[in-house]
């Protein structure tokens, strides 16, 4: 659509050229399964191993250590339920996304460590809350809703001296941060392809060398036995090469890009009345920003940017459907209900950030003079 400016990059990005280009050229390919030894099958089980190897050179693994799922949820459910046969109990904290929530509730018993009012759990209470039965600690590396970066290299060698297994979640900083998964010393971390650039339905769980999980798809060898069912080959090879595409500096200069935006966002938008700024905005992923707004219904807020053009969030992709307040801003300890989240990604332009400081404050002017909500029809 002409005149829009898509401002939700956390929630996903759009695929990169890259990403189109090596999805294209490998639909365009005859269709072949790679565990297959007739040369279409050798063909496809080329283009998975060179995409798996592009992932791990980007997140600073051994290839053998990615294992290709369809996405971050699918990667968490499998750490989760791969960790629970070693004991009852989980510890999160209270900022994790929903996935690694849900899933660790339906595994057994949880201990939930609380956050500061910038969102950020100390490390020792992480470790406060292991117990002899403890399965799995879940950290997030950087917070979907407020960006917010956690200290998981003091949660991760906390856990390793402890003997307790450890899962990164690094969906939302993948892509936008450095990660090396070996130097870091965690025993899982989960990853997804369309939060950087890449397509939906690829993603990866990365496993420590050396650590057996039970799989959770079952009923085929495929990799390695860690997970059932034929690759999504088009996928993979698209989360491959946008890996790829964020090589040779590429992630640091968006990196620094996306800080400057958000930066922008942040001061125009704080310059407002009412709207304040949430998160740790000294040690926060650099593609986020999440604003509260006083006294207007966030649904209005979203539609009044949106009639403007602009495509922005308001808490988490999985509560706002239902309504219900943010569980990570109830953490922190802020107003649960009204807030916006303004995101910046690879293809995001000045004139996409001019667009929203331009259309904030009439929006929201427009709403107060309405009560705080949207005009009928």
């Amino acid at each position: 659509m002409s005149g829009r400016h898509y401002l939700d990059h956390a929630s996903t990005s759009p695929p990169r050229p890259e990403v189109v280009a090596a999805m294209t050229a490998c639909l365009r390919q005859p269709a072949g399964d790679p565990g297959r030894i007739h040369a279409e099958g050798l063909a496809a089980r080329v283009a998975v191993e060179q995409a798996r190897e592009q992932v791990a050179e980007r997140f600073g693994a051994r290839s053998r250590e990615v294992v290709l799922t369809s996405g971050a949820t699918e990667a968490v459910a499998t750490a989760v339920w791969g960790a629970a046969e070693r004991g009852a109990h989980q510890v999160v904290t209270a900022v994790e996304h929903s996935a690694v929530r849900e899933a660790a509730a339906r595994a057994g018993a949880v201990t939930v460590v609380g956050v500061d009012g910038q969102g950020r759990v100390d490390p020792d209470a992480v470790v406060a809350a292991i117990r002899p039965d403890t399965a799995l600690v879940h950290v997030q590396w950087a917070n979907h809703e407020v960006g917010t970066l956690q200290p998981v290299a003091e949660v991760v060698a906390a856990c390793r001296e402890r003997g307790v297994l450890v899962h990164v979640d690094a969906a939302q900083a993948n892509g936008h941060v450095p990660i090396a998964f070996t130097d870091l010393g965690a025993d899982l971390a989960s990853l997804s392809a369309h939060k950087l650039g890449g397509p939906p339905g690829a993603g990866a769980l990365l496993v420590r060398r050396g650590l057996r999980l039970r799989p959770l798809l079952l009923g085929g060898d495929q990799e390695r036995a860690r997970r059932a069912g034929m690759e999504n080959v088009p996928a993979v090879v698209g989360f491959g090469a946008a890996c790829a595409a964020l090589g040779g500096g590429a992630l640091e200069a968006e990196a620094a890009d996306a800080r400057r935006r958000t930066e922008r966002l942040l001061a125009g938008a704080t310059r407002l009345e009412g709207v304040r700024a949430y998160g740790d905005l000294a040690h926060r992923a650099p593609h986020l920003v999440c604003l509260g707004i006083e006294g207007i219904e966030p649904q209005a807020v979203l539609l009044g940017l949106d009639r403007a053009g602009v495509a922005a969030h308001s808490g988490s992709a999985c509560s706002s459907e239902a309504l219900e307040p943010s569980p990570v801003l109830e953490a922190m300890g802020v107003d649960a209900h009204r807030s916006l989240r303004l995101s910046v990604g690879w293809s995001t332009t000045d004139a996409d950030v001019d667009a929203a400081l331009d259309a904030l404050p009439r929006v929201l002017t427009d709403l107060r003079a309405l009560g705080g909500r949207p005009p009928p029809g």
